[in-house]
C-alpha cells in the first residue's frame, strides 16, 4: 500500500506556513504500516491542484490531501477532488446543519460562506471525526483508478490530526490488509555527531540490514540533539514492543548513557527535574548570558514547581553584585560563574542550581571574544565550573549554553549515583 500527501495552499509556497502537517502525517503512515514515497505541495490553483493529484495517483495506491477545505474562495481542494472523480460537487444538508449548529452553539449565525464546507464530491463519504467546521472526504476512485482513494482533511493540525487517528489510518490498514504492529522507539542523545553516533553503531547497522529485525534511523534535531529511532514489526504490538527493548539495550550498551538522556517525548530538562525529583532536590538558576531561557525551559514542563524554586537574571554585572551579592571580579570568569551558583542556591534556598555567564555576540565584551562562555553548578553547596568557546552566532550560543548547562548537572546527579 502507498499513500503519498500532496499539502495544498499557496502560503506554503511562499513560506508564509511551514509545512508541519506533511512531517506529521509521514510519521504516522510509517507507524501504520503504510508506505510513503513522495510529499507534494501545491498552491490555490485549480489547474495546477487537478494535474498534482493525477501524477500522485499515478504512482499511489492513496492520496491525502491536506488543506483548502475552508469556506473562502482559495478554498478549491474540494472542487479540483470532484474533477479528477469525474463527478460533481452536491451540497449535503446533513453538513449544513452540522455547521449551523456549531456556530449556534457558539451564540453565532452561520455566514453564507460556509456552505461551501459542505459540498462534497458525488461518491465520497464524510470522515467520522468531524471537530470543526470543516469535514474531511474520502473520495473512491473509479475506472482505471478503481480501487484508489483520494482523503481530504483541513490545513488546521488539531482538526487534521484527529481525522487521520479516527478515519483515514483505520480506513488505510483495512484496505492495505495489514494486521501486524509497527512500533518505533527514539533515544534522545546529546554530545555527539550523527557521524558519530553512525560510525559507533556501524556493525549493528549492518546487521539489522541483514536480519530485518529492526531498523535504526537517525534524525538531527538542531539544539534537541540528535534522535536514535528504533523501528519494529511483528505480529502484535507485545511482540514489536519485546523487539525494541532487546535493541534499545544493544544500542545502550553500544553508545553509553553519557549520551543517551532519554527516550520519545524527554527533553534534557524534563530529565534533569526527574533526576532532582527522585532525590527530592530543588533547583535555582542565574543567568546571565541565557537571560531567562533555562528557566523559561524548566517551567514549560507541567509539575516542575516541585523542584524548580525559581531564576535570577542578573544580565548587567551590577546587579550580579547587588541580587546575589558576587564578588566585583570579571563578569566571564570562572570566578564569577561559581559565586553566582553558590549564591542563587544560598538565596533561593535550594540544593541545586546552574549558572551562566559569557558573550554571547556579536560584539567582544570587556576583552572576551563571543562565544567564550562559563557554566557552573553548585550541588549541595559544593561547585563547580566548565569553560567553553562557541564557534556560532548569538542565539546559537544562547540555545547551546542552556542545553549544555542542564546535560552537565545530568551527568554530575547520574555521577552521585
Amino acid at each position: 500500500m502507498n499513500c503519498e500527501v500532496v499539502a495544498i495552499g499557496t502560503e506554503l509556497l511562499l513560506g508564509q506556513i511551514v509545512d508541519t502537517n506533511s512531517s506529521w502525517i509521514g510519521e504516522q503512515l510509517a507507524m501504520a504500516g503504510i508506505n510513503s514515497h513522495h510529499q507534494t505541495k501545491v498552491g490555490d490553483n485549480h489547474g495546477r491542484m487537478v494535474a498534482v493529484l493525477r501524477e500522485a495517483l499515478d504512482r499511489s495506491d492513496a492520496v491525502i490531501c491536506c488543506g483548502g477545505l475552508g469556506p473562502t474562495q482559495d478554498d478549491i481542494t474540494r472542487g479540483a477532488i470532484a474533477e479528477v472523480m469525474g463527478v460533481e460537487l452536491v451540497r449535503d444538508e446533513a453538513i449544513v446543519e452540522r455547521i449551523r449548529a456549531m456556530f449556534g452553539s457558539r451564540g453565532r449565525d452561520m455566514p453564507d460562506n460556509n456552505l461551501l464546507q459542505a459540498d462534497v464530491p458525488k461518491g465520497a463519504t464524510i470522515n467520522p471525526a468531524m471537530p470543526g467546521t470543516a469535514p474531511g472526504l474520502i473520495c473512491p476512485l473509479t475506472g482505471d483508478d478503481q480501487g484508489k482513494v483520494i482523503y481530504a482533511v483541513p490545513g488546521v493540525p488539531w482538526e487534521m490530526q484527529q481525522m487521520m487517528i479516527e478515519g483515514i489510518l483505520p480506513d488505510l490498514q483495512r484496505r492495505s490488509g495489514f494486521r501486524g504492529a509497527i512500533r518505533s522507539r527514539t533515544l534522545r542523545t546529546w554530545g555527539t555527531s550523527e557521524s558519530g553516533l553512525a560510525e559507533l553503531l556501524d556493525e549493528e547497522i549492518r546487521r539489522l540490514d541483514e536480519t530485518g529485525e529492526a531498523t535504526i534511523a537517525f534524525l538531527a534535531s538542531g539544539w534537541e540533539g540528535l534522535k536514535v529511532r528504533l523501528t519494529a514489526k511483528a505480529a502484535d504490538a507485545p511482540s514489536a514492543e519485546q523487539v525494541l527493548d532487546r535493541h534499545e539495550a544493544i544500542v545502550r550498551g553500544v553508545v553509553g548513557d553519557e549520551i543517551i538522556f532519554g527516550i520519545d517525548g524527554d527533553t534534557m530538562e524534563s530529565v534533569v527535574l526527574g533526576m532532582l525529583r527522585q532525590r527530592g532536590w530543588t533547583l535555582s538558576v542565574a543567568e546571565s548570558l541565557t537571560g531567562g531561557l533555562i528557566g523559561s525551559r524548566l517551567t514549560a514542563i507541567a509539575g516542575c514547581s516541585d523542584v524548580f524554586r525559581g531564576g535570577v537574571t542578573p544580565y548587567d554585572r551590577a546587579l550580579k553584585r547587588s541580587l546575589l551579592g558576587c564578588p566585583d571580579v570579571d563578569a566571564v570568569s570562572e570566578e564569577m560563574a561559581l559565586a553566582m551558583a553558590q549564591r542563587v542556591c544560598e538565596v533561593l534556598g535550594t540544593d541545586a542550581s546552574v549558572a551562566v555567564t559569557g558573550v554571547a555576540g556579536p560584539d567582544p565584551l570587556e576583552g572576551h571574544a563571543p562565544g567564550d562562555v562559563w557554566i557552573a553548578t553548585c550541588i549541595n553547596g559544593v561547585a563547580s565550573a566548565q569553560f567553553l568557546k562557541l564557534p556560532f552566532g548569538r542565539e546559537q550560543v544562547r540555545q547551546f549554553t542552556c542545553i549544555q548547562s542542564l546535560n552537565i548537572l545530568r551527568l554530575q546527579l547520574r555521577d552521585l549515583g
